[in-house]
């Protein structure tokens, strides 16, 4: 009986993580035969019918491996009567691994100057590794300048400028990396650098303010740096910090000077030149109202806004009114043309260096009151009947009456039909001041005013003349706070016994046999839409009921002494008789 040797499969190394296009050696022993007489067969990943690989005497295979495999051996002879063959060998698994790639750098920066120390590292990322042998290869020399992994040059000269790589080797194996890509050292100049110091955004500042402060170093990096306040010597650093960035808040009016240096290992750059940062009082708006706080409605009032000058060749300015989030105007001159009741309120005003930083103090709140009409003080549009509405195929007569008795005075209208004309265009009459129109007709419903090429307009009323049985007999001019106001369910034919519905913005408010309804003391709630109905005749048009404030007396006064001081003596007389009799 014959005895089947066995083969034993290893590899030249020990290591079977290996790198992707690694070279390799597996060996194929056969114990108790020498190795000339057989013929060595290399399988791969099971595959025992197939080899990989045959050689005759010879025991090794040495290929490069490119994925992970799984390899076994057996050998072979031929006989005179047959051919025999070892048992298959042991099965050696390779892992196969991405080789990687070494990465160089410099500390403390790519850029160094005469005399400073530069350290050139080379970092390897892989597993399978344990221990690496470094080489440094510098651009143009075809010896490695050095085996570390920290190649330190020591007062650095312009002769070490150039591009270097390395690359790492297994310590007691065959593995090895990339080589790293190349990484530039630069040499500046033999004298050492001066700093900068830059300001942002200006060495001009009102107290309060925050400067930044940067010192800079020719575009490098790694720099430790240091901070003086002149008059103090430069040894006597007062901020030392990482980055270049120094940020000062400006406590007092003052001229401060600033200067930096920087420090790099033990390396010392010269001290910057100083820059002067002033500092001034941050300066106070000034808000003011003409042509007087407190106007009129349809007068055109002016805020202006003044700040002081202090350094600053430009101001930008914004207004607020209270209890308003967004700026009213950016101007400095806030000027409203026909003021009206919602202006009323509190305002304020900052300004704001155009192209710059500086900012002044918010000013003191100015307050603007707006009462009532001014127009009305010189012109009153009178209405016969007095009413917003009115029946269609009735008269009207409109006139202007103002405390002067001109005749400049002329009743505009614009109609439904977006026709702008005197008043009447058409069928009526026209007598000075006065329009009268015979028979009135739905065309008449619109808009119409006192208007004076000299003397400007009044506040426009609104007219309704309506084809229904039914109108509301409602104000023309705004109601005073505080008066009674009646409002009246008018029929067109034979008035009735029927009950009147009255509404406010479209909601019931009551019912009344008398046809009318009376506000004691009208107030600014009461403001609105109102209409009426009767069930059997249908419903009024709606009618706008303004409320205004109470006439302020200094403004009356005023009013009076710009139509005729005749008035305003009467006026005083009469205020001295009635304290007299009281």
């Amino acid at each position: 009986r014959l005895y089947r040797p066995k083969a034993t499969l290893t590899l030249q190394h020990d290591w079977t993580d290996v790198f992707k296009g690694q070279t390799v050696t597996f060996k194929c022993d056969i114990l108790g035969s020498g190795h000339r007489v057989w013929t060595y067969n290399w399988y791969q990943n099971g595959d025992e019918d197939y080899p990989v690989h045959s050689a005759y005497g010879t025991n090794e295979y040495t290929f490069k491996v490119e994925e992970n495999a799984r390899f076994s051996c057996k050998g072979t002879r031929m006989t005179q009567e047959h051919q025999l063959s070892t048992e298959f060998s042991n099965t050696v698994t390779l892992n196969v691994m991405a080789r990687p790639k070494a990465v160089a750098s410099i500390k403390p920066d790519p850029q160094v100057f005469a005399g400073e120390t530069a350290t050139l590292r080379c970092d390897i990322e892989g597993r399978g590794v344990y221990r690496w042998q470094y080489s440094w290869t510098k651009e143009g020399s075809e010896r490695t300048v050095s085996s570390e992994q920290e190649y330190s040059i020591g007062g650095v000269k312009d002769t070490h400028e150039g591009q270097y790589t390395c690359r790492g080797s297994e310590t007691g194996g065959s593995r090895y990396s990339h080589t790293s890509d190349a990484v530039t050292l630069t040499v500046s100049g033999e004298s050492k650098p001066k700093p900068t110091v830059k300001v942002k955004p200006q060495t001009s500042v009102y107290t309060g303010d925050t400067v930044t402060l940067s010192c800079e170093v020719q575009q490098s990096t790694g720099w430790m740096f240091l901070w003086y306040i002149y008059p103090q010597q430069p040894k006597s650093w007062t901020t030392v910090r990482k980055n270049n960035i120094m940020d000062v808040t400006v406590s007092e009016e003052a001229t401060s000077e600033y200067g930096c240096g920087a420090r790099r290992g033990q390396y010392y750059t010269h001290y910057s030149d100083v820059v002067k940062i002033t500092a001034a009082g941050k300066p106070k708006a000034v808000a003011s109202i003409k042509p007087d706080p407190q106007v009129f409605e349809g007068e055109t009032v002016t805020l202006r806004c003044n700040i002081q000058r202090r350094g600053v060749s430009k101001w930008q300015y914004s207004w607020k009114k209270e209890g308003s989030l967004s700026p009213v105007s950016r101007e400095q001159l806030y000027t409203i043309s026909g003021a009206e009741e919602s202006h009323t309120g509190n305002y304020t005003c900052r300004g704001t260096e155009a192209g710059g930083s500086h900012y002044s103090h918010t000013s003191d709140a100015v307050t603007l009151t707006v009462s009532g009409e001014y127009v009305s003080s010189l012109v009153s549009l009178i209405i016969i009947p007095n009413r917003t509405q009115h029946f269609s195929g009735h008269s009207l007569s409109l006139s202007c009456k103002d405390q002067r008795n001109s005749t400049t005075w002329r009743v505009m209208q614009y109609t439904q039909n977006r026709s702008l004309s005197n008043c009447p265009p058409g069928k009526g009459s026209v007598t000075r001041s006065t329009c009268n129109i015979s028979s009135l007709s739905t065309a008449h419903t619109g808009v119409y005013w006192c208007q004076s090429k000299s003397l400007g307009s009044s506040k426009p009323v609104n007219i309704t003349v309506h084809d229904g049985d039914v109108i509301l007999d409602s104000p023309v001019h705004p109601v005073t706070e505080g008066d009674p106001l009646t409002l009246q369910c008018l029929l067109n034919k034979t008035p009735s016994n029927l009950i009147a519905y009255f509404y406010k913005d479209g909601s019931f408010i009551q019912d009344q046999t008398t046809g009318q309804i009376t506000i004691h003391a009208i107030s600014k709630s009461d403001e609105g839409l109102y209409h009426c109905e009767y069930p059997e005749r249908r419903a009024s048009p709606q009618s706008w009921v303004s409320v205004r404030a109470p006439f302020p007396v200094f403004r009356l006064l005023s009013s009076l002494l710009a139509a005729s001081p005749y008035l305003l003596v009467s006026f005083v007389l009469a205020v001295k008789c009635y304290r007299f009799i009281s």
